[in-house]
């Protein structure tokens, strides 16, 4: 076998291993530049006119799974789905992988293994939060402590933005394309959901919500991702999630 077929086997060997997927190496990075934030999804949460929460199960103990689904069982409750998009890993049962608190009731502990497979024990990862008086956060795992005001948390990893800084795992001009979603925190406060359109990395997926003032950002998941925004035409409605986060305007 050629040396250069046998080298292509090993590095497919190892991606599988690491990303569970192979693909051939290339050396195209990302569409995203600061020129094209076009080929970005963006959305901003103000949490004074916008009613975040986060959604696991129906009232039938059935996943939402998908933005279909939930935008159905709010409009059952007159309320209109502005916005929807998976909300962090979950394991094969479509359980919440890692913490998840709803209403403040914890369903899911937090997870503080040191390491593991998958994109989730990058680590440091990190929880994204909201409380009872309607205010967002993210923190490293290694931080978090409970609080009784934590109404509804969520984690996920890696952290794309520790602290202003992008995580150090990252590298510029790196071939690891995907799909991928994050939420950050914007410097008054609002949260900001970015979705790519096309494929792109880990760091230039960093460098947006770092050049829009964040001081922490979490990745939420990878190709699986979808968004329902219908405002800006955009009406992803499939899926098969755990964890759903979705947004109503408040009346």
């Amino acid at each position: 076998m050629p040396i250069r077929v046998t080298l292509f086997f090993i590095v497919c060997i190892f991606l599988e291993l690491t990303t569970g997927s192979c693909q051939p190496i290339s050396s195209k990075t990302s569409n995203y530049t600061i020129d094209r934030p076009e080929n970005l999804l963006v959305y901003v949460v103000d949490l004074n006119q916008i009613e975040l929460a986060f959604y696991y199960k129906n009232q039938k103990a059935e996943n939402y799974a998908n933005p279909e689904n939930l935008k159905r069982a709010l409009a059952s409750k007159n309320k209109k789905l502005v916005f929807a998009t998976n909300g962090g890993m979950y394991n094969r049962d479509r359980s919440p992988q890692g913490l998840y608190i709803e209403r403040g009731e914890i369903i899911a502990p937090l997870d503080t293994v040191g390491s593991g497979y998958g994109n989730f024990y990058l680590q440091p990862n990190g929880v994204f939060y909201l409380t009872k008086r309607e205010r967002a956060g993210i923190i490293p795992t290694e931080r978090f402590e409970y609080k009784k005001d934590i109404y509804f948390a969520t984690q996920s990893g890696p952290m794309l933005l520790i602290d202003g800084k992008i995580h150090p795992a990252f590298q510029a001009g790196s071939s690891n394309l995907h799909i991928r979603n994050g939420v950050g925190i914007l410097p008054d406060g609002k949260v900001l959901f970015v979705m790519s359109k096309e494929k792109i990395n880990f760091y230039d997926l960093a460098t947006y919500f770092k050049n829009q003032g964040c001081q922490n950002a979490l990745y939420l998941d990878g190709f699986v991702s979808r968004a329902y925004l219908p405002a800006q035409n955009w009406e992803q409605l499939d899926g098969n999630f755990g964890v759903m986060i979705g947004a109503v305007e408040k009346k």
